[in-house]
Parts: C-alpha cells; sequence; structure tokens
C-alpha cells in the first residue's frame, strides 16, 4: 500500500468477495461483455484492467444485467422525449438535425473525449454546443437531471462497443495534462486518484471496494444518490474527499483528467448507464 500510516485505518488491507477476477461475467439481454482485458501500453504500473463492475455486491450487480430493472434507463426513456422536443430560437428538436434518431451516435461515446478544432471536448460539452449553435437553446447544466440523461442515451448507443480514446497526435498534451492531476496528491489527506485506484483497488476503504476507477459505464445509476451520476460529478466528489478545494465541473482539468482516466479503460467495453453503489 501507498499510504501514510496515519491514514492506513481509512483502508481495510483485504479484498472482498464482491471482487471476483474469474467468475463474474456481465451480460446485459443476452449480450457478454468485455469486464476484464490487457491493460493498454501507455499504463505503465497495471497489467489488466478491470471494470468497475466486478467490483461492486452481487445485489448491485444483479441491477445492470437487466435493463428492465435497470433504474438509469427511466432517465433515458426521458432523454427519448427530450430528444423530439422543439427548444430555442430557432424552433429544432435534436431529430430535426439527426433524422436517424439517437442511434446516429452509434461508436461516438467509445471515442470520447476527443479534439476538435484544437480544443479538447467532452460529451456535455459537445450536446451544450449544438443545442446553442443549431437550436439556438439554453444550455444545460452539467449534471442535470436533462443533461445526463441525453449523455446516457448518446452512450447507450455505443454500449457493448470497446472504448478507444485517442490519446496522440492533437490529444497528446491534454492527455499529458490528465495523467499529471491523476497522480499529483491533493487535500489534507494528500491523496492523488492513483493511490486509490492503482494501489488499492479490491480492497476495502470505509464500507465500499476500491474499483480502479474505470469511466466506460458513465453516466451512472448511484444508489447512493439515486440519479444519474457525471464523470465530472465524481472527480469532483474525490477530490472533495481528500479534503482540498476542487476544480469545477466542465474546467480544463477536469476534461484533461476525463480523457486520461478514460484511455485507462480502453479495450473495456461500454456499459452505459451503469449501476454502481
Amino acid at each position: 500500500m501507498n499510504l501514510k500510516p496515519w491514514m492506513a485505518a481509512a483502508v481495510i488491507g483485504l479484498a472482498g468477495s464482491a471482487f471476483a477476477q474469474d467468475d463474474s461475467t456481465l451480460s446485459i439481454d443476452g449480450e457478454e461483455f468485455v469486464t476484464e482485458t490487457e491493460a493498454p501500453a501507455h499504463l505503465e504500473n497495471v497489467s489488466t484492467i478491470y471494470s468497475g463492475w466486478r467490483f461492486r455486491t452481487p445485489e448491485t450487480q444483479a441491477l445492470q444485467v437487466d435493463d428492465f430493472d435497470n433504474p438509469a434507463m427511466i432517465f433515458v426513456d426521458q432523454a427519448l422525449d427530450l430528444f423530439q422536443q422543439v427548444d430555442g430560437t430557432e424552433g429544432k428538436s435534436c431529430a430535426s438535425c439527426h433524422t436517424d434518431g439517437p442511434e446516429e451516435f452509434a461508436g461516438l461515446h467509445a471515442k470520447m473525449p476527443k479534439v476538435v478544432d484544437g480544443k479538447l471536448m467532452v460529451m456535455e460539452e459537445l450536446i451544450n454546443t449544438h443545442r446553442q449553435d443549431a437550436m439556438g437553446a439554453e444550455p444545460w447544466k452539467w449534471s442535470g437531471a436533462d443533461m445526463q440523461a441525453m449523455v446516457a442515451l448518446i452512450g447507450l448507443q455505443s454500449r457493448g462497443m470497446p472504448m478507444n480514446v485517442a490519446i496522440d497526435g492533437d490529444a497528446a498534451p491534454f492527455w499529458e495534462k490528465g495523467k499529471e492531476i491523476y497522480y499529483t496528491r491533493y487535500g489534507q489527506l494528500e491523496l492523488s486518484c492513483s493511490n486509490c485506484h492503482e494501489d488499492n483497488y479490491g480492497n476495502m476503504i470505509r464500507a465500499d471496494h476500491l474499483s480502479q476507477g474505470m469511466i466506460n459505464g458513465f453516466p451512472t445509476y448511484r444508489l447512493k444518490q439515486a440519479k444519474l451520476i457525471s464523470r465530472h460529478n465524481r472527480f469532483r466528489g474525490c477530490i472533495r474527499d481528500t479534503r482540498a478545494e476542487t476544480f469545477a465541473e466542465g474546467s480544463d482539468e477536469f476534461k484533461a483528467l476525463e480523457l486520461y482516466v478514460a484511455s485507462r479503460a480502453n479495450g473495456l467495453d461500454i456499459e452505459t448507464p451503469a449501476v454502481r453503489q
């Protein structure tokens, strides 16, 4: 463990039964998902990567294997209505331009974030850009219910496809910035993302198992909060738990961190919208 002695009480160094490396198979409506695979070449300290689903209790895992039981699908249904809803000064809906429906976005989620015209774009930003430019509509709040429902709907179109985020070319400087943030210790507890999700995954922290922090299932329905949670919301919560001032949702820092963390999951199948504790 890479923890200071005075922090050791927070982590119990025993892997629990919720982390099953050999016999946990995620199958949704008959489709089997890759939840364990060889780590991408750019990871230096991990040889195998695991979906966060592998670290959850059997009860939580069961909610994700059937869309009828998945509480996140209620929000996906709401997003389908939003997709058809006219909004803004241009008198348009999402469907006005995307006439083939949400299915038009198959594969997009697997490649996000990505660089567009020299700027690193994440899904929430992409949605609001289209709302403002094409529809003349007001932007949605980053972690608002409408925004995360739409992110989940778009992400669902790529479910079962492997994460494949580009980290070279124009994306390289953003990726390097995200990596720097991932390994930086923050707050009074002096903890980095890597201390939990790289050094101690599979161990207990308080009453929960630490996962590898993979974000291939986001936005996820978090049982603790009974709603869809964005990636940046979760980043903010983690940094806040180190007793540090956190970055804002949509900040350049969190967008860079999202790119880096997303790239750590390259090769795992997208599970959006996943269920977590």
